[in-house]
């Protein structure tokens, strides 16, 4: 993971993470602290209410329930709008399922 994320910070690569998710992390600061240092290193993706909107409707149109992956898939796909987009995640099964309903050219790294 640490290779991974000094590779695209020196490829110039924006290396992004939706607040939800860094909150996550900090919930149990021992259990996630490789998780929590790397985000350190990341740009946050705010969650506004018009993306939690949009989060809230993509659980809805997919029969998922985990809106900080929504929140996740959702950056992902406006990224991908401008620029190959890849997300690294422990839950690549729902990431898949999330960013194919927003049709988003994404790759998937599970991790």
């Amino acid at each position: 993971m640490w290779a991974r994320l000094h590779a695209a910070e020196e490829a110039g690569d924006i290396v992004a993470a939706p607040a939800g998710v860094i909150a996550q992390a900090w919930r149990d600061g021992r259990r996630q602290a490789l998780l929590s240092r790397a985000l350190m290193h990341c740009d946050e993706v705010v969650l506004d209410g018009p993306i939690a909107r949009a989060c809230g409707r993509l659980c809805a149109g997919t029969g998922t329930a985990d809106v900080i992956d929504a929140s996740v898939a959702v950056a992902a796909a406006e990224f991908a709008h401008h620029t190959h987009t890849a997300i690294a995640t422990s839950d690549p099964d729902d990431i898949e399922t999330l960013t194919s309903a927003l049709d988003a050219r994404v790759s998937i790294i599970g991790v």
